[in-house]
C-alpha cells in the first residue's frame, strides 16, 4: 500500500464489525439505485468541472455499495473513499492493479500520481473514458464501477503513462509497464501507439495494439482486435484509426492503413486496405460495403458512440433470422 495512504477500514469507523455482526443476516435484495439528483446518469449541461462532478459520482456509488455490502467497504473505502481526488484514487487502484514483488506499489503509485498531476490532459481523458464507458455499454451500471472493475478502462489509463514516460525516454520503465498490463488485463498496447480520448475497450480481453498506432477520439474497440503490422515492414506499419471509429470483436487491422472517420469494422474481419470514412468494411478479406445513411440516422452520428454493430446488414442483406 502507498505510503501516507490509510489502512483499510470500515467507512463507518466501526473497523471490520460490520461485516461480523451480518454474517447471520437474513437475505435481503438489493437497495434500490440512488435518486436522480444523487446519481444522476450523466452530467448535466450546466457542469462546467466534469472531473469534479464524475469524482461526486463516484464516491456517491461508493458510499451507497459500502452500505448495501460490507464485504466491500474495506476496499470501498481504501481504493475510492479514503482519497480526496480521482486522480489519486486511480493511481492507487492502479499501482496495487500492477504492482509485483519486485515493481512495487508505493513506486508504481508515485508514477501515475505524478503523471496525472503534471498533465491536465492526462486527467481530462480518463473523465472523458469514464463518461464513454457509462454511456455505451449498457453493462457499465455506474461510474465506480467502470473505475474499479473494467479492466479495458484501467489498461488505457496505464498506457496513458506508459505513453508519457515513453515521450521523456524513460523507455524501459515505459516497456516494463505496458508488460505489467498485458499479464495483469491481458491487453497489449505499445508505449508509442497515440491513443485519443473518449475510448471504450469493451472486454478488451486480447486487444494488440502496435507500436506506431493512432487511435482518435470517440472510438469502441471490442475484445480480441489486433491493430498489427503485416510482418514485413519496417517503420510507420500500424493501422491509423480516425475519430468515431467501432471495431467489431475479433476484427483484425494490419499495416499502415487508415480507417476513416465514422467507419465501421465487422467483427471477425481481416483488413488490409484503407476504409473510407463512414463506410463498413466485412469479411475476411474485408470488403467495403459503401455508405447508405439508415433510416432515422443522423448525418453527425458516429458509430464509435451508438454501438450500432449490425445496421449495415438490414441495409445490404435480405439475410434475415
Amino acid at each position: 500500500m502507498p505510503a501516507g495512504q490509510p489502512q483499510a477500514h470500515d467507512p463507518d469507523g466501526g473497523g471490520g464489525g460490520a461485516s461480523h455482526s451480518n454474517n447471520h443476516r437474513a437475505y435481503s435484495p438489493p437497495p434500490a439505485a440512488l435518486p436522480s439528483e444523487v446519481v444522476p446518469a450523466f452530467p448535466p449541461p450546466e457542469s462546467e468541472d466534469d472531473e469534479s462532478w464524475v469524482w461526486t459520482q463516484i464516491k456517491a456509488e461508493a458510499r451507497r455499495d459500502a452500505d448495501a455490502e460490507p464485504a466491500l467497504a474495506s476496499f470501498l473505502y481504501a481504493t475510492v473513499l479514503s482519497h480526496p481526488s480521482l486522480p489519486r484514487s486511480l493511481s492507487f487502484h492502479l499501482a496495487n492493479k500492477l504492482c509485483s514483488s519486485t515493481l512495487l506499489s508505493t513506486l508504481l503509485y508515485d508514477l501515475f500520481l505524478a503523471s496525472l498531476t503534471a498533465h491536465p490532459s492526462l486527467r481530462a481523458a480518463v473523465v472523458a473514458d469514464l463518461l464513454a464507458a457509462r454511456a455505451r455499454d449498457p453493462a457499465c451500471v455506474g461510474f465506480s464501477h467502470c473505475l474499479l472493475n473494467f479492466k479495458g478502462f484501467l489498461a488505457i489509463q496505464a498506457h496513458r503513462v506508459a505513453h508519457v514516460l515513453w515521450a521523456q525516454n524513460r523507455r524501459p520503465l515505459a516497456l516494463a509497464l505496458q508488460s505489467r498490463v498485458a499479464d495483469v488485463f491481458a491487453v497489449d498496447i505499445h508505449p508509442a501507439a497515440v491513443v485519443g480520448k473518449a475510448i471504450l475497450l469493451d472486454h478488451a480481453t486480447g486487444v494488440v495494439i502496435g507500436e506506431t498506432a493512432v487511435v482518435g477520439d470517440n472510438v469502441s474497440i471490442l475484445h480480441h482486435v489486433t491493430l498489427g503490422g503485416t510482418g514485413k515492414a519496417v517503420g510507420d506499419r500500424h493501422p491509423k484509426i480516425g475519430d468515431g471509429v467501432l471495431i467489431g470483436a475479433g476484427a483484425t487491422i494490419l499495416g499502415n492503413v487508415m480507417i476513416g472517420a465514422g467507419a465501421k469494422i465487422g467483427a471477425g474481419s481481416v483488413v488490409l486496405i484503407d476504409v473510407p470514412a463512414r463506410s463498413t468494411a466485412v469479411g475476411n478479406p474485408a470488403r467495403l460495403l459503401g455508405r447508405r445513411k439508415s433510416d432515422g440516422e443522423k448525418e453527425e452520428d458516429m458509430p464509435g458512440e451508438s454501438m450500432d454493430h449490425t445496421s449495415f446488414i438490414r441495409q445490404w442483406s435480405d439475410y434475415t433470422i
